[in-house]
Formats: C-alpha cells, sequence, structure tokens
C-alpha cells in the first residue's frame, strides 16, 4: 500500500480484508466544529473515529505532548487494530489531521499506513457512499510500539541553535512566522525559533486540497531554502500542521526527519527561549 492512497483506490478496496479506515479529523477551538459528532453524522463506510484528543500525554509538561507508545496501542486496539491491518487515515480538517495521525504510527514503529489523498471533502464531491451508523468492534490484542525518536523536544532545539545539525522548517504562516501579526490561534507571542525557515504548510496542496506532485513538493521545500541532502525538524503552532510537512517530504523521499513536540506553545510561552521577529529573508541574508 502506498503512503498516499486516492479515493478511487479506497472506493475499491474497502472491502478487503485486514483494511482499518479510520477518521482523524480534529479542529482548531475557533473552528467551533466537533469531529466526533460529525463523524456520528457522516463518515466513509466502515470507518472507525480516531480521536486525537484523546492522543496527548497529560503526564509531559509539554503542551499537547505526542502520547507514548502504549497510550497510540490502546487507542489502535480500541478500534481493533491488529498488527497485520493496513491503516488508512483521513480528516475533513482545514489543519489536516490525518498526517498528524499518519506520524504518530511512524514514530512509533507502524509503517504500513496512508493518508486518503483529499480527505473527507474529496470523497463526498466525488458522490461516494458515506454513512451514519458505525458497526460494532471487536477490541484486538494491544501490538507492541516502540518509539523510533522522531521527535525533539526544547533542549534539543536549543542545542540545535549553536550546532545547526538539523535544519527548522515551520510550518505557520508568515505573519506568525516574521512576527508581524498577533496570533489569534493559540494567543503567543509571534516570531520563529532563531535560524529556522517557514513554508506555510498550506502551500502543500492544490486547489482540491490533494497533495502536490512530488517535483511540485521538491521545488517547494528548495526554493524555501531546505538542503533535501540534510537532517530537518519541523515545528509548528503546537505539531499538528508541522507534520503535514513530515508527511510532504515523505512523499519525496526524506525521511530525515522529526517534530518539535509541543511546537510554538512550547517555544513562544517560555519567556527564557530566544525569538527571531524579522522576516524570513532577513534570515537567509537576503
Amino acid at each position: 500500500m502506498q503512503s498516499l492512497v486516492s479515493t478511487e483506490w479506497l472506493a475499491a478496496a474497502l472491502d478487503q480484508p485486514n483494511l482499518v479506515v479510520l477518521d482523524a479529523s480534529a479542529h482548531l477551538p475557533g473552528a467551533e466544529r466537533d469531529a466526533a459528532a460529525e463523524f456520528a453524522q457522516s463518515h466513509i463506510p466502515g470507518a472507525g473515529f480516531f480521536d486525537l484528543g484523546a492522543l496527548v500525554d497529560e503526564t509531559s509538561p509539554v503542551p499537547m505532548a505526542c502520547p507514548g507508545p502504549q497510550q497510540l496501542s490502546d487507542l489502535l486496539a480500541e478500534l481493533g487494530v491488529s498488527q497485520d491491518d493496513r491503516i488508512v487515515f483521513y480528516c475533513d480538517s482545514a489543519v489536516k489531521t490525518s498526517a498528524r495521525a499518519w506520524f504518530l504510527c511512524r514514530e512509533n514503529g507502524l509503517h504500513n499506513v496512508a493518508i486518503l489523498d483529499g480527505g473527507l471533502a474529496k470523497w463526498k464531491a466525488e458522490g461516494r457512499p458515506v454513512e451514519s451508523d458505525q458497526s460494532d468492534v471487536t477490541r484486538a490484542t494491544p501490538m507492541s510500539l516502540h518509539s523510533q525518536s522522531r521527535i525533539r523536544f526544547k533542549a534539543d532545539m536549543l542545542a540545535n541553535i549553536e550546532r545547526a545539525s538539523e535544519q527548522v522548517l515551520d510550518a505557520r504562516d508568515e505573519g506568525r512566522f516574521s512576527g508581524t501579526t498577533v496570533d489569534s490561534v493559540h494567543g503567543q507571542p509571534t516570531g520563529h525559533i532563531p535560524g529556522s525557515l517557514n513554508l506555510p504548510f498550506q502551500q502543500l496542496f492544490a486547489d482540491d486540497g490533494t497533495y502536490r506532485q512530488p517535483d511540485e513538493l521538491r521545488d517547494l521545500f528548495t526554493e524555501t531554502g531546505i538542503d533535501l541532502n540534510r537532517p530537518v525538524t519541523t515545528t509548528c503552532g503546537s505539531g499538528v500542521t508541522a507534520s503535514a510537512l513530515l508527511f510532504a517530504m515523505h512523499l519525496i523521499g526524506k525521511d530525515d526527519t522529526a517534530l518539535y513536540d509541543g511546537s510554538w506553545l512550547d517555544w513562544g510561552s517560555d519567556p527564557d527561549t530566544p525569538k527571531a521577529a524579522q522576516p524570513q529573508q532577513d534570515d537567509k541574508g537576503d
């Protein structure tokens, strides 16, 4: 199974054994949308609801912290997902939360995982079937998952400012990145981690919500200033849209990547972290 599957592919594969379809929709508070309620009203036939809101490590000091392997394993078991299953995530979210679900699985050693290109919006636009009924699911045996060490923390990011061993790519809009607008999303001071580059995640997508072609994605990253031969850590407001950058790099064969857990919520809320607030072109020396 490819990491990015089309609506045509999924429609033909829905009845295949060991294929699990999961709705990973989640929304920013300002969207005033209830992902679980929307799932109950309309979802792809046979899909389960992958509750990203429940996948936060509340024991961590990091805001919106990624879950540990056991927490992820427990949720997948509740959804009836077994070790040999193939998982297709989709969402109907402006912040492309299916990429967050994909990353959490990959970070914990699950590789037979894909994203539905265009998500639920494209599925519905093509007149494909949806349902409101939800089938009973038998809890599966929890999988033994293990971290793949693709998560970075504040201490890592501080050290990286000095050694610059990993490039840092920010998925937020240019205004929040540069510090020229207020942060209406998370209410944090604006600006960016010194030395980081900016590629707003919306640029990864075509008008119909599908990911751009690999050659277009490659050009986006290189035009932003990313050296595709060097490791990249992504960041954003909380760690969601940064995952879309990770997935897009995966599509062009780049997996020496990591996610800054907590992202700007973690960095911006700490008065002691250094913050840059100049436009990106100044960072490049242009």
